[in-house]
């Protein structure tokens, strides 16, 4: 794991169970983000969390440009969607930049849903 790599979960009972965050600490240490870890994350936040604003809508939309047929083809468009995210100039840039203007727009809003003021 790279040193500048920081995990962060759903907050999903599965996800924060007794039996995950003993792998999460050893795996992460201090980098993870999350229900029950060193790093609290709110539940239901989907407006600050660029895998919900950003990722899983991105990744569907490759995996899903045409209709899939089988479970080889569904895992195969995975990993290429996954390595085109990977390999776009400037992507991660955009996302953080989202980020900051999603923070700040989580001020006035008092912390409640503000998506639909983006």
């Amino acid at each position: 794991m790279r040193s500048s790599m920081w995990f962060q979960h759903d907050g999903a009972p599965a996800h924060y169970s007794v039996d995950v965050r003993p792998h999460l600490n050893a795996t992460y240490g201090q980098q993870w983000i999350g229900r029950g870890g060193p790093v609290f994350w709110p539940a239901r936040s989907p407006d600050l969390n660029s895998l919900d604003y950003f990722l899983w809508g991105y990744v569907k939309s490759l995996v899903y440009e045409t209709p899939v047929n089988s479970a080889e083809v569904f895992v195969a468009r995975i990993a290429a969607a996954a390595g085109e995210v990977r390999d776009t100039p400037g992507i991660f840039a955009n996302v953080r930049s989202s980020m900051r203007r999603r923070c700040e727009a989580c001020i006035p809003a008092w912390g409640r849903n503000f998506d639909h003021l983006l």
